[in-house]
């Protein structure tokens, strides 16, 4: 696979994100579902935002990893919250270290939606490739 990923703006350094990714000769893609802070029981969490984000990282670095994919390779990162505010200003201390720590290069969306399912706040979409 090669991946090269394009953000012509000196400004999008400081996103954590790229403009564009390309990807050639892929040998698989993966399509995540979007992933809340949802325990092992199914029972959403109820805790704050930046908790939740904490438990949706660590669901989906587990999604990835039983798929038999690296989340090195995710090239499109979804972020949907019900509050973009909030998520700014308590979530960038578990977000950006969750992208550095894989060095991901992704092209991102970032949501406010009215509601996710039940008391979840935010929900992460991924597409890797491989």
């Amino acid at each position: 696979m090669e991946k090269q990923s394009f953000d012509p703006w000196v400004w999008g350094k400081n996103t954590n994100s790229v403009q564009a990714v390309e990807v050639k000769n892929v040998a698989g893609t993966l399509y995540c579902s979007g992933q809340v802070a949802i325990d092992t029981n199914g029972m959403p969490s109820s805790a704050d935002m930046r908790s939740q984000l904490i438990q949706t990282i660590a669901n989906l670095e587990q999604l990835v990893s039983e798929a038999s994919y690296e989340c090195k390779n995710i090239v499109r990162l979804n972020v949907y919250t019900t509050s973009t505010q909030d998520f700014f200003t308590t979530c960038m201390d578990v977000y950006v270290p969750f992208i550095q720590k894989h060095g991901i290069e992704q092209a991102t969306t970032l949501l406010e939606v009215k509601g996710l399912f039940a008391t979840l706040t935010v929900e992460l979409e991924a597409t890797l490739v491989k």
